[in-house]
């Protein structure tokens, strides 16, 4: 039996069943659940049902209470995307004008489902079988196949051209062992074969990963980097719907989140508040000596290159050419940095340091670092940090090129 029968086996009745006794189970239990329920059901079945559950539990960080009724493969839940971000960028999408779509590289329709939620007609096809059942099923059980076509094919032979937007998520992991591919041009398909694509449907997303070098990004092309809770997730490179990247900053610092598609633009977009900043262009700030506040730009924005934005924002300054960290003399709330308050900068030193910490009663460190060889948790067990009642924030960088400790608060905190 293929891995596509014994997948159709879980959607049969008695199936179904079988997976309703193993919704709470817990993985501890897993052995002894396996022996009990090869008593009734065939062991072919529960090994299946099984292996869908865990991966049933390790979805919910990414498909929340859905997780529960989809159906998923290891491959789909390492590489589907996490909902939220589904939601924004079919919400972007729908924005847009779009109301059908060719989703190329669908997996088991994670996007296909926030696209279908969002009143998008879609065009799921991914060329592995196993993965077209998966996406099909859930398209049933979320009460969406009305709106969810599901093609099993060669994305490379598939015509687009009676759709209003293309999305292209290729693969981005090597087979057999399934390490993370970071040259665009070893996608499946090739990120250059997803950008001609592209360039011929009316409006078209291509998801890439996050670490991408600009250099590679076409210039004719927006690229959004997203994160979510602070994590960096995967960028988008969007064509089509073309708008003055001027204007649209205009029109995002206006009514907030993404505006229209524009060329050659590089977009952070912070989920889940769906704060949107388009760059413009600006050129690194000048460095200078560190103020009474520190910014930590978010992930996305730091992947976009946008933390000169940020910094004439907030009226900030770098504190190193190299680092991207921010500092100013006054708190400007931002939603795309988050803002210590800094009590101390100080050459690196291990003794003094945990003197100090010692004579402010702290016992509880947060430790960050960038642009520091010294490793966070090597310096929590020299610091022998306890006892204290009291919190602190250690930044391990440089300053002016010198290697630097900054101790501060969060700005929730010292408020």
């Amino acid at each position: 039996m293929n891995d596509v029968d014994t997948f159709a086996g879980l959607l049969t009745p008695e199936g179904q069943t079988l997976l309703a006794e193993l919704r709470d189970h817990t993985p501890s239990d897993e052995l002894a659940a396996a022996t009990r329920l090869r008593r009734t059901y065939p062991a072919a079945l529960v090994s299946a049902a099984l292996g869908q559950a865990r991966l049933r539990q390790r979805a919910v960080a990414k498909f929340g209470a859905d997780a529960g009724r989809m159906y998923f493969t290891p491959n789909g839940v390492e590489q589907s995307t996490r909902a939220v971000v589904a939601a924004h960028r079919a919400e972007r999408l729908a924005a847009l004008g779009v109301r059908s779509l060719a989703d190329l590289c669908c997996g088991i329709g994670g996007d296909a489902l926030a696209l279908a939620r969002a009143g998008i007609r879609v065009l799921a096809v991914d060329r592995d079988p196993l993965a077209c059942a998966a996406a099909r099923a859930n398209a049933e059980a979320l009460g969406l196949a009305e709106l969810i076509e599901v093609r099993c094919a060669d994305v490379t032979e598939v015509d687009t051209a009676g759709y209003d937007a293309v999305f292209v998520d290729p693969a981005r992991r090597s087979k057999p062992r399934g390490g993370r591919i970071f040259d665009p041009e070893a996608y499946s398909p090739p990120l250059s074969w997803a950008v001609e694509a592209a360039r011929k449907a009316p409006v078209a997303a291509l998801k890439i990963a996050p670490g991408v070098p600009h250099e590679a990004l076409p210039e004719d092309a927006e690229t959004e980097w997203i994160s979510d809770g602070g994590d960096v997730k995967e960028a988008v490179v969007w064509f089509g719907a073309t708008a003055d990247a001027a204007a649209d900053r205009a029109e995002d610092a206006a009514h907030g989140g993404a505006g229209r598609i524009a060329p050659g633009g590089r977009r952070a977009t912070l989920l889940p508040g769906g704060d949107s900043l388009l760059g413009a262009g600006l050129p690194d700030p000048e460095p200078g000596p560190v103020g009474d506040w520190l910014y930590e730009p978010d992930g996305a924005v730091i992947r976009s290159h946008l933390v000169a934005d940020v910094a004439r924002d907030i009226g900030g300054r770098l504190i190193d050419p190299t680092i991207a960290y921010l500092t100013a003399d006054r708190l400007t709330e931002t939603p795309y940095a988050t803002a210590y308050a800094i009590t101390d900068v100080l050459p690196f030193h291990v003794k003094r340091l945990k003197a100090l910490l010692r004579e402010r009663e702290v016992g509880i460190a947060v430790i960050k670092k960038r642009g520091s060889a010294v490793e966070p948790e090597e310096l929590r067990r020299k610091l022998k940090l306890g006892g204290g009642r009291k919190s602190c924030t250690i930044f391990l960088t440089r300053v002016a090129g010198a290697p630097m400790m900054l101790l501060g608060h969060p700005a929730a905190d010292a408020s």
